[in-house]
């Protein structure tokens, strides 16, 4: 069915809105990525859904009353109407574009308990606004609840009063509650949805029940406990038993977790280090003539650098110790809504590893590299002891500029190359590569006119910095009027960010 979509990419909905890309499709409508000018949005999407000769009109009045409700965590809907398309009717709806949604998350993994705590705040708090209102969101699941600008928000399209016929709008689903055969849905409805979600969000599997009439739900084993007796309510077959929004708004807000402060990590035992004096020469008299400096050699100098040495693994032992417990109580910290950065690899490990390479080049250093010269200091008086300089390390030699273009030749098309720069931390969280293709639309005269992500990679804060630099790409000038498309790739590496670009075929 994807290549069926697909082909209607670069179609243009009543001649305003571009079918840039497919996106994706449910049992009732399909997504494609557009643009709305008239609001200087580059990105914004699209839904289509199949025209119903009966309800047609019902719907567009729907989307009419939602683009009218005004929540931070809701979907903007921007336009709607009908279209035709391949010979066919449908009504259309524009909205925001949503970088992310739960299900493409929970396609990889399910969440924490404090993760879906995190997330339960905003989603309660819209469906609190709907339901003061007497509307429903009708289709609560992890494809509609979207992630925005790092905001949660859930999508909107399917908002309808309360109690509102709902025939013929989708076929029916696990999410859909009981009473929902009745061909109504009402406040309780999404609390059941809400429960369904849940279960799916912490174990990435569906609950059960013996038989349709049964009111005894079968949850996964692994679902956590403190989740076990608000799902079983929200799954209630008798909609006068499930908890309403506003009880579990003051669940979840009993229950929120504090901040996590990690407690500080005992001191490492530091190895005994013996007075520098104890392996140096003893001091001699200082002869009338400076004699040359001398360089330590022997059982000393090598019995001075294995204490030199395991001083310095004891001290990086415990900055180790105290990164990782600094590391891990932020970790706990962090955003849901910074679910890619979370996908990728943790702080901690990059942490970790840029510690032990530089006790391994120190390492190296002390028992490979030559003696340093010692001189010493000069005599206050003829009482007083000899000072013995310590040495003074080597400054390790500057790393090379990051972030240069690669060595790989642009095509001759390509007059100018904007490589990204990615900032030093973001740099030490990549683990191998992130590959980053951008799609971009090329005028006449080789300037780039319009840019979309073509692939994410693992991180959005990656895509962005492409997209960002490939409005800069310059190509030279083509005798044909039509505008051309060309894939830009970067790549992205601790060492720096190569980019390279293809002609769309």
């Amino acid at each position: 069915m994807t290549d069926v979509w697909t082909k209607w990419e670069g179609l243009v909905i009543n001649g305003i809105f571009p079918l840039r890309r497919f996106l994706s499709r449910s049992n009732h409508g399909v997504v494609f990525l557009t643009e709305h000018r008239e609001r200087n949005l580059p990105d914004a999407a699209i839904k289509l859904v199949p025209a119903d000769p009966v309800r047609g009109e019902a719907q567009l009045a729907c989307w009419r009353m939602d683009a009218s409700l005004s929540h931070p965590h809701l979907i903007r809907l921007f336009d709607m109407g009908r279209c035709q398309l391949g010979g066919h009717n449908f009504n259309f709806v524009v909205m925001e574009f949503a970088e992310q949604t739960l299900a493409q998350l929970l396609a990889h993994r399910a969440l924490t308990g404090d993760e879906v705590r995190e997330m339960l705040p905003p989603v309660l708090d819209v469906l609190a606004f709907l339901h003061r209102k007497r509307l429903v969101q009708g289709q609560l699941k992890p494809p509609n609840i979207l992630v925005v600008n790092d905001q949660l928000k859930l999508a909107s399209d399917t908002i309808r009063p309360a109690g509102a016929s709902t025939v013929s709008v989708a076929k029916t689903s696990l999410y859909d509650p009981p009473e929902a055969k009745d061909g109504r849905l009402f406040a309780a409805g999404d609390v059941w949805a809400l429960g369904i979600t849940l279960v799916e969000a912490l174990t990435r599997q569906d609950p059960a029940w013996p038989d349709e009439n049964s009111d005894t739900v079968s949850l996964p084993a692994i679902l956590p406990p403190a989740f076990v007796d608000t799902v079983r309510r929200c799954l209630s077959h008798n909609p006068a038993n499930r908890p309403t929004i506003a009880d579990l708004e003051a669940q979840f807000r009993r229950t929120l977790p504090a901040p996590v402060t990690p407690s500080p990590e005992p001191d490492v035992p530091q190895p005994v280090v013996p007075p520098r004096e104890a392996v140096q020469p003893k001091p001699v008299a200082q002869p009338a003539v400076q004699p040359s400096p001398v360089v330590q050699t022997g059982p000393q100098a090598r019995a001075a650098r294995v204490v030199e040495q395991n001083t310095l693994v004891g001290a990086a032992t415990a900055v180790v110790r105290r990164v990782n417990s600094v590391v891990q109580g932020a970790w706990s910290r962090v955003p849901l809504t910074q679910w890619v950065v979370k996908a990728g690899v943790p702080i901690a490990i990059a942490a970790g590893g840029l510690i032990v390479l530089s006790l391994v080049w120190a390492g190296f250093r002390l028992f490979h590299s030559p003696a340093v010269p010692q001189r010493p200091a000069p005599v206050a008086s003829d009482t007083a002891a000899p000072q013995i300089a310590l040495p003074v390390p080597v400054a390790a030699p500057s790393a090379a500029p990051q972030n240069t273009p690669g060595s790989r030749p642009a095509p001759p098309s390509v007059l100018h190359q904007e490589i990204p720069e990615a900032s030093r931390s973001a740099r030490a969280s990549i683990r191998g590569r992130i590959s980053v293709t951008i799609r971009v639309v090329v005028d006449r005269s080789g300037n780039v006119i319009h840019e979309s992500v073509e692939y994410p990679g693992s991180s959005r804060y990656f895509a962005r910095l492409g997209r960002d630099a490939s409005k800069k790409w310059k190509f030279a000038p083509a005798d044909s009027q039509e505008p051309r498309v060309w894939l830009l790739r970067f790549e992205f590496t601790r060492s720096g960010t190569t980019g390279s670009a293809a002609p769309r075929s």
